[in-house]
């Protein structure tokens, strides 16, 4: 079995982290999430790089996702 020599491109990785097609995968990824949290739950596109978060959005969302682990459970599936 012969050594193969990987190098990555940088500036490829970064194209596809600012890509559009990147983020849509991403924030629908993020949408799911979002709707298995329920209700008073965002979704957050980061401004420059291919990210989203998703985060309370109500009081009530935060002191549920503090007591129940909410975000968490929603990303598990």
């Amino acid at each position: 079995m012969s050594k193969m020599k990987f190098q990555l491109n940088y500036e490829g990785v970064g194209e596809l982290m600012r890509s559009d097609a990147m983020i849509s995968v991403l924030e629908s990824y993020a949408d799911g999430i979002a709707a298995r949290a329920g209700n008073g739950y965002d979704v957050h596109i980061g401004p420059r790089r291919a990210n989203v978060s998703v985060r309370t959005a109500t009081a009530e969302a935060a002191q549920d996702n503090l007591d129940n682990n909410t975000l968490l459970k929603a990303v598990r599936g």
